[in-house]
């Protein structure tokens, strides 16, 4: 459940929005909620109202402060960018002003544009009855169950007399405070909708005397014809456009924007993956609220009594290898499907700190005479990796999770990343070499193959390249949570994208393992490779690319290595349009990825005296 607001980190809960959520939400989807926090919001039917911004892991929405109605702004899908503004909003005066974080949110809308509903205002001076332009986006229901449109650009809303600590002054804002119109009686009135949602009026005698028509019901018809038409002509045309949602935090340390970020990062992750018939088959509980079909949702209480059992298992002295692999199979597999043990995975230590102990003794404890790997070990040790990464997925906002990764100054988190990296192009090499070797002089002495196994060798190096992506997928975990402190002014959350690379940049191995992430984005966008990419490819292109792009931006050793060792493959291999064609468009996190590629190729295409004052600018993050 959500828990953030302005100003803090992971303050405490608005029990009064919490409880209109809980009320107004299916149990699947309010379990899902990431976060809310209060802004001004803007937008082609909102001008500059002060409500609650409500996210998540799928659709942001917007209700009233204090809430009335619940009203959808956009869903990830649709979200083509996101992003800081540096502007002085006029409407805001004094600190507000300067404190303000301005969110742009651009996304894809197949509603019709305001000018369509400007249309119909202007006929209003003609005898039309007042309509509100929400009557063709999506219509919300009210507490008492009966629909009610969200509010249009002419309504503004008047801020509540008693305010929390973490409203502004209306003064300050800049916001109108109008009054609400008087009430009118019903029975002189009529009303756009009943209790039971049709229109409803007051028939005047002179018409039933004369056998004519209401006039009321008359301009209501006129009314409904010409919403429908209209609503037709867009739905006849099907042409989608871009529009626009302005979010107004008023506080300098506020994380709506880091928030929104990772719900789009997580989103478009899943929602690529599940296009990948084993992803999905492995994850069939979808999280989707609008699915017609989902399995029973296991209680909370069963949720933490089953991660008991489990844990307890795990923990247990004299464990063997592969009952140990069946269980972190089965707590992986859990994981996918149930974000609630993800919650109670980092409420306590053990489990996690056994991961990662496991992890640095099948990796690094236990290698060979030879040093390369046995394939228990690397089968152990992937399978470590991934449950670690679905851990931090949707994960964010858990208190619980900083606490951990932060104690003793970050000791934990540092095990974790040591022991992450291995020596990816000497043991790749090793593998080379004695299959060229094995291949040489098994034309000349037959008895070669008792020696080596060839396929043995070839396939310790699948299992390897295994390895490596998913190490790169948890590395990208670790600094997405890195992000946000990166932009955070407060020294408790040190956990920055620089101090996750500095804490590596000491590691024997480093810059090998970045060399292998940063040759694969090179290889997956050469040509003569797959016209096209799969989900999970895709998805692996876009976490290589955030950590290459950390890298150049955010550690000056680890950029001059990739500027030296890759700057001309990336010049003259890597091309947008190539990686356009590789990335199918209906993949969610094409598009994305290709932004991230734009960046890249910009930086290896800087100079050196322009990418040294880059990394002055950018030292502190992304």
């Amino acid at each position: 459940m959500a828990r953030t607001g302005s100003g803090a980190l992971l303050s405490r809960r608005n029990i009064k929005l919490d409880s209109f959520l809980k009320r107004n939400m299916e149990r699947m989807v309010y379990e899902r909620i990431r976060a809310y926090e209060p802004c001004v919001v803007k937008s082609e039917t909102i001008n500059k109202v002060y409500m609650h911004v409500v996210l998540s892991d799928e659709r942001v929405y917007l209700t009233e402060y204090p809430p009335r109605t619940l009203t959808e702004a956009f869903c990830f899908r649709d979200v083509q960018d996101i992003e800081l503004v540096n502007d002085l909003p006029d409407f805001l005066r004094g600190k507000d002003r300067e404190l303000c974080q301005h969110i742009r949110v651009t996304y894809i809308t197949e509603k019709p544009a305001a000018r369509g509903r400007d249309w119909l205002r202007r006929d209003r001076r003609v005898g039309l009855p007042p309509r509100r332009p929400s009557l063709y986006p999506t219509i919300t229901h009210t507490l008492e169950g009966y629909p009610e449109h969200s509010p249009s650009g002419e309504e503004v809303y008047m801020l509540p007399p008693t305010r929390s600590a973490s409203c502004p002054n209306p003064e300050t804002l800049g916001l109108l405070r109008v009054p609400h119109p008087p009430t009118q009686s019903v029975s002189t009135t009529p009303s756009l909708y009943s209790p039971t949602g049709s229109p409803t009026s007051s028939p005047s005698s002179s018409n039933h005397r004369l056998n004519l028509p209401d006039t009321g019901q008359l301009q209501r018809r006129i009314g409904s014809v010409l919403s429908r038409l209209l609503r037709r002509d867009c739905a006849n045309s099907g042409e989608e456009r871009e529009a626009e949602l302005h979010l107004y935090a008023i506080s300098h340390t506020s994380r709506l924007y880091l928030r929104i970020q990772s719900s789009w990062n997580s989103f478009i992750i899943r929602s690529t993956l599940l296009l990948d018939t084993l992803f999905r088959g492995r994850c069939s509980a979808s999280s989707d609220s609008s699915s017609t079909k989902q399995l029973p949702a296991i209680s909370c209480e069963r949720t933490a009594h089953l991660f008991g059992q489990l844990s307890s298992e795990l923990l247990q002295e004299g464990i063997g290898v592969e009952r140990l692999y069946l269980l972190l199979q089965e707590l992986r597999t859990a994981a996918h499907h149930n974000i609630a043990l993800r919650r109670l995975f980092w409420k306590t230590s053990e489990v996690c700190v056994f991961l990662v102990q496991t992890l640095e003794e099948s990796l690094h404890g236990c290698q060979s005479l030879s040093g390369i790997h046995t394939e228990d070990q690397l089968l152990l040790s992937t399978l470590v990796v991934q449950t670690l990464a679905v851990m931090f997925r949707e994960t964010d906002v858990e208190p619980a999770r900083l606490n951990l990764l932060s104690a003793k100054k970050g000791s934990l988190t540092s095990r974790m990343l040591l022991a992450l990296i291995c020596d990816a192009e000497l043991q790749t090499q090793n593998l080379a070499d004695c299959e060229v070797s094995c291949s040489l002089l098994t034309l000349i002495l037959l008895f070669i193959e008792s020696v080596v196994n060839v396929s043995l060798l070839r396939q310790l190096q699948a299992l390897l390249a295994e390895y490596l992506d998913a190490a790169c997928s948890l590395l990208f975990e670790i600094l997405l949570s890195g992000h946000e402190a990166s932009r955070c002014s407060s020294a408790d959350n040190f956990l920055s994208v620089g101090w996750i690379l500095g804490v590596l940049q000491p590691h024997p191995h480093l810059l090998s393992f970045i060399s292998y992430q940063a040759q694969q984005v090179v290889l997956v966008l050469s040509d003569g490779q797959e016209s096209f990419l799969s989900p999970f490819q895709s998805v692996l292109l876009f976490q290589r690319c955030r950590l290459l792009l950390a890298c150049l931006q955010s550690n000056s050793q680890l950029a001059q290595h990739l500027q030296i060792h890759f700057r001309e493959e990336f010049r003259y291999s890597v091309k947008l349009v190539c990686a356009q064609e590789k990335l199918p468009p209906h993949y969610p996190i094409s598009r994305p990825t290709l932004r991230l590629l734009q960046q890249i190729l910009t930086l290896f295409c800087t100079d050196n005296h322009t990418q040294r004052h880059m990394h002055l600018q950018l030292k502190t993050g992304l």
